[in-house]
């Protein structure tokens, strides 16, 4: 459930969603986590020892008490991408909540907000135990500083293979979420859209500035609706064809592919859009993008609810919900990039591990009845459907 949060739900940066997963090839034509918000200490990789390195990562935050205008450095400018990114991450996370709470009808968030001592910071906000949820949580993150070696190679995967062991200065900025409803009936959504980028080694002067961005948005019910199945995937389609009509079927895939339990031989869920290291294309039009697939969160999830938070349920149906929670929480704990990344990077551990659920179930060789309606949402994760 839940880069760095940054960048997700997560770590010294706190993460925010998945790092960068493998990336599929794109097109000859096309154009192109969490946040390790380190202290870079002044020392390089030849004056500073690895465990100096451990230290910088395992920094903890600082808990503030109002939240700043910007979490940017004072040089920098608000017409940047990374100010625009900022700026859009946050509104995206005022507009989901007050769209959660409303739906609820009561509960309000927690918010905690927290500066990094190597730059940046982030806003947390958490809802529990409301009467339509059980558990909302929200996140942004804006930092940076130096990413040690094996953190990049944390957040890179395959692709950092050949990076040579030094420390890597790096900006990383995200919005992360993750809805669990109480009602069976009423899926699951997980959001994150991120940005980052690494500035030229300190061992390789002169190199080039890397930058990319990810994300997506996914559904995970319990039970399947088509009608409103094939709602979320058509706001999805909606938001890609927008830019171009290969997105969706290309993005569609890349999430079945990543929201997949190895060891279960299922997906997570019924997919949606997930794209990462995304640079292939013009900067302007990625950055719109992300902000077009985060401004399709609320119309794509939230009428969905409002028809499924009051049908009235089993004690068996509540217990497949809790069930499915817990297919969740094996793929958030055993595979999800960004929840490693932040576990391995000593990031802020409520922000990373608020993806989550309050409460998830396993029972010992659990089979539904062929042809019940717990066994076709089970059939749909093994075998994953077009749904527009």
């Amino acid at each position: 459930m839940p880069p760095p949060a940054a960048l997700s739900a997560s770590s010294s940066f706190t993460l925010l969603s998945p790092p960068p997963s493998p990336k599929p090839k794109l097109p000859p034509f096309s154009p192109r986590k969490h946040s390790l918000a380190i202290n870079p200490r002044r020392h390089s990789l030849h004056s500073a020892p690895s465990s100096a390195v451990r230290c910088a990562v395992i920094e903890k935050e600082t808990p503030e008490a109002n939240r700043p205008d910007t979490f940017l450095r004072e040089n920098s400018s608000s017409s940047s991408v990374r100010g625009r990114f900022e700026k859009m991450i946050r509104d995206a996370q005022d507009t989901v909540c007050a769209a959660i709470e409303a739906a609820d009808g009561g509960a309000t968030f927690k918010e905690d907000v927290w500066s990094r001592p190597g730059g940046g910071g982030g806003i947390s906000r958490v809802l529990q135990d409301g009467a339509v949820w059980e558990k909302a949580g929200v996140n942004v993150s804006v930092v940076y500083g130096v990413m040690p070696p094996e953190a990049y190679r944390a957040a890179k995967g395959a692709a950092a293979a050949d990076h040579k062991p030094g420390p890597v200065p790096f900006f990383a900025a995200g919005v992360s979420s993750v809805l669990h409803p109480k009602n069976p009936f009423a899926p699951t959504l997980h959001f994150n859209y991120r940005y980052f980028e690494t500035d030229a080694p300190q061992d390789a002067p002169g190199a080039p500035r890397q930058w990319w961005f990810g994300g997506g948005t996914d559904l995970t019910p319990a039970y399947i609706f088509e009608e409103d199945v094939k709602h979320f995937h058509s706001v999805q389609k909606s938001a890609c064809d927008k830019f171009d009509p290969a997105f969706y079927p290309r993005f569609k895939k890349w999430c079945d592919d990543y929201f997949y339990i190895k060891h279960r031989d299922e997906r997570r869920g019924l997919g949606g859009i997930f794209f990462d290291d995304l640079n292939d294309y013009d900067q302007e039009m990625l950055l719109s993008f992300a902000t077009e697939c985060a401004n399709s969160v609320v119309p794509a999830y939230l009428p969905i609810i409002e028809k499924r938070k009051d049908l009235p349920f089993t004690d068996e149906q509540k217990a497949w919900q809790q069930l499915r929670r817990g297919r969740y929480v094996e793929f958030n704990l055993v595979y999800d990039r960004g929840t490693t990344f932040g576990l391995k990077t000593g990031g802020r551990i409520e922000s990373i591990l608020v993806s989550l659920p309050l409460t998830s179930r396993w029972e010992y060789d659990h089979k539904p009845e062929e042809g019940s309606e717990e066994w076709k949402l089970l059939d749909a994760c093994i075998n994953p459907r077009e749904w527009v």
